[in-house]
């Protein structure tokens, strides 16, 4: 198994909690990592039919079984569950109980609000970050390298056909997943959506434009936008305005969780060929902006993450925001550093006029190097200081 930063983090809630949920996109590791941390609980999978038609039969007497706690894996097939746990769990609340894993589903949302609220803690895992894989080598010799193998782990850890893998991930998601969550009358439909929101990742949001090229209603796509949310293959980022109202009504940007299936739904399926690709900007973005998001996440740190744009057009590709204090951050696919780099950092700083942190340019070059208070550095280094952001960032 590869070491996943979030253990500490689950150990942690489930000293504090009755019941631990953690919530995950398929073939993140959820299941492997709790069997891993809590090895002497019962493990009970309700994708299992038969176990399933147990629990809707007799729910009271199907968690009697396992009064003693145990590990509710899936429990997205059967939300209904939870409102009978709250019971059991209300009797006797000590910590650790029971562990259950999930897609985060509005059901099943709707469930732990319902019964769970304040019995149960939320983790978020995701696929492997850079300092994950790094405990599982080869690590991959350049950041392009990284970006098209992506970071499901059992891709890391066997070496799948890559190829291979998002076929067989994407196909089964739109075919299973998606009529479930919602009714799609054509999944071709779906699918054209997904490659069309690839090729968006950086870019500003326009549903209009969006509508049109694939040829259902905006309407249409922000339920469509919602599934991938709440199924943890997309996340969006809000520009950063002080003023709170007027940034809720400024189109956001949408990227993907893992820039291995972004690649993959793009065609891109070699080092030489996403070096010549003229999205190539937009790709590395989202790898180091996806990066920064799993590691605070699986770090348990919640900081609000933002993009900057001013009505001048200047731009910081990521701003993280924690105890008043800003992190502005640009990303570059470039191996050769540029004094305009360092501009939208500045500029932010300027417009700003508040408490900001040491700002950073991450890119691919070889030399590692701070500039008027902002650090340059290559993430993929060994010996970066990838880390300060992190710590600044979660503080």
């Amino acid at each position: 198994m590869i070491p996943r930063t979030l253990a500490k983090e689950l150990t942690l809630a489930a000293s504090e909690y009755p019941v631990v949920t953690l919530l995950g996109a398929r073939q993140v590791g959820k299941t492997t990592l709790v069997r891993e941390i809590f090895p002497n609980k019962p493990w009970v999978s309700l994708e299992d039919m038969d176990v399933r038609a147990r629990a809707e039969t007799d729910p009271r007497a199907f968690l009697n079984r396992y009064a003693g706690g145990a590990i509710f894996d899936e429990v997205q097939r059967l939300p209904s569950l939870l409102s009978y746990l709250q019971g059991l769990v209300d009797l006797q609340g000590q910590s650790g109980r029971f562990v259950l894993t999930g897609s985060h589903q509005p059901r099943l949302q709707e469930a732990i609000s319902q019964s769970l609220a304040g019995r149960t803690a939320l983790l978020n895992l995701w696929p492997l970050t850079m300092e994950e894989m790094r405990a599982h080598p080869p690590f991959p010799a350049t950041s392009f390298d990284c970006m098209l193998r992506g970071g499901y782990p059992r891709v890391v850890a066997q070496s799948l056909d890559i190829r291979r893998f998002y076929n067989g991930y994407l196909q089964t998601y739109v075919e299973r997943d998606v009529r479930a969550l919602i009714q799609v009358r054509n999944l071709s439909l779906f699918q054209k959506f997904l490659t069309l929101l690839a090729g968006r990742v950086g870019q500003l949001l326009n549903l209009s434009s969006l509508s049109n090229d694939v040829g259902v209603s905006a309407t249409t796509l922000r339920e469509w936008i919602s599934v991938l949310k709440s199924s943890f293959l997309i996340f969006e980022l809000i520009p950063f305005y002080e003023n709170v109202s007027k940034r809720l009504v400024k189109s956001s940007k949408i990227f993907f969780a893992d820039v291995g299936m972004v690649c993959h739904l793009l065609g891109i399926h070699s080092v030489s060929q996403l070096e010549r690709d003229p999205l190539r900007g937009s790709l590395y973005e989202n790898f180091m902006i996806s990066e920064v998001m799993k590691s605070l996440a699986h770090w348990g740190r919640h900081p609000e993450l933002f993009f900057y744009r001013d009505s001048h057009g200047v731009e910081v590709d990521l701003v993280i925001r924690h105890n008043g204090s800003f992190v502005p951050i640009e990303i570059k696919s470039s191996s050769t550093f540029s004094p305009e780099f360092i501009k939208g950092i500045l500029q932010f700083r300027r417009q700003l006029d508040r408490p900001t942190a040491q700002g950073y340019v991450l890119y691919n070059g070889e030399d590692s190097f701070t500039l008027q208070d902002i650090t340059i550095i290559n993430p993929l280094d060994p010996t970066h200081r990838f880390a300060e952001i992190m710590a600044v960032g979660g503080g």
